[in-house]
């Protein structure tokens, strides 16, 4: 049982399982993704149907950065009825699982990060935390702890459990249909050429974006906030997700609505509930203050920051090619944290938020 030890790291004799229908589904996806590659390089669809296409990208992906990950996974700001149910129609557009699922997946992915407790745990090399977590079975540990998370605020919600109950029509109506039949029937496309681009593009497209905050995002960056936190800062990873690269930030910070330290920089999300909130759908929005963040950056930063940092530290920064922080290769020749976590894991909606181990054990106990 996991709660028994004193300790939560990676076992690295431990061989995961490969879950075949998975990984063969996420092949044929992506073969199928590089044909409507294919169909846009050929001019197989005109620029209305690009537009069309770009448009739903971003709406879905603000379904995921505003509304999966800073709302409903981290409570940073509150919503109206109507906002919950924009984003929840925005999140199943992006189809990357039902909210209840992909919440409970990411709560736990902050409480034991880079262990393995976490999910996609980045200390198992880029492709299994990319995408190779989906292709194996969970590690006991994962199963274990996820039974743990609290997410009586989601079965509480009624909207949410909604949509976990009628998740794969809604999917295939908001998600697949729509994308496709628009084009044919407004823009003159083949269906077969809609089908290829609008649906099978976009999505791994999306899905591979989405995941580069798993991968790129905890190995190639730099840490000014926390260098005992797996998670880097990247520029790269921020420009592909509307601003969820500055992920030593977040991990540091998880409540904050910016995930980041400022909301101007690469981090469209942040403008977007900022945009939620004067026209009256959101409010509440939680912040770090300036004092609190500056005093992790020179309690606990690797020397990187911007303005707190020093320059034995910047000078630390490296790269394969141009030394720029849009190079995806950016990154520290810092050592990288151990990551080694105590049973109650790490904050997740405000500074001291850890689980109390003694409740989960009897809980597991009486169970």
């Amino acid at each position: 049982m996991p709660l028994t030890a004193k300790t939560i790291g990676t076992d690295y004799s431990y061989k995961h399982q490969v879950f075949w229908p998975n990984a063969i589904g996420f092949l044929i996806l992506h073969l199928l993704g590089l044909w409507g590659l294919k169909v846009l390089l050929t001019g197989g669809v005109g620029i209305k149907t690009i537009l069309w296409t770009f448009f739903i990208t971003y709406i879905a992906a603000e379904g995921i950065t505003t509304g999966a990950h800073r709302y409903f996974t981290h409570r940073t700001f509150k919503a109206t009825p109507l906002c919950r149910a924009i984003l929840l129609t925005l999140q199943t557009l992006a189809g990357q699982n039902c909210m209840f699922i992909w919440c409970r997946d990411h709560r736990l992915h902050h409480r034991y990060s880079d262990t393995d407790g976490d999910p996609h745990n980045s200390k198992r090399g880029f492709f299994f935390c990319h995408i190779g977590w989906l292709m194996h079975k969970k590690h006991p540990y994962v199963i274990e702890l996820g039974r743990k998370i609290d997410m009586s605020d989601m079965q509480a919600d009624w909207m949410v459990m909604f949509q976990k109950k009628y998740y794969y029509p809604l999917y295939f109506f908001l998600a697949l249909f729509i994308p496709m039949w628009v084009p044919v029937h407004f823009f003159g496309e083949h269906w077969l050429d809609s089908l290829f681009f609008c649906y099978f593009f976009r999505y791994v497209f999306s899905l591979n974006a989405t995941w580069l905050v798993n991968s790129a995002a905890h190995l190639y960056g730099t840490r000014p906030y926390d260098q005992n936190l797996q998670p880097v800062e990247s520029w790269f990873v921020s420009f592909m997700t509307l601003g969820e690269g500055w992920h030593n930030y977040h991990h540091a910070f998880p409540w904050d609505y910016k995930a980041a330290e400022l909301s101007s920089l690469i981090n469209h999300s942040a403008t977007f509930i900022k945009f939620l909130e004067k026209i009256g759908l959101a409010y509440d929005l939680k912040t770090a203050s300036p004092e609190v963040v500056a005093n992790r950056i020179i309690r606990t930063g690797d020397g990187s920051h911007y303005k707190l940092g020093n320059e034995e530290a910047r000078a630390a920064v490296t790269a394969v090619g141009p030394l720029h922080p849009l190079n995806p290769t950016y990154t520290t020749t810092l050592k990288a944290p151990d990551a080694i976590l105590k049973p109650e894991g790490l904050p997740l909606f405000h500074e001291k938020d850890v689980l109390n181990v003694n409740v989960l054990e009897r809980n597991t106990r009486a169970a």
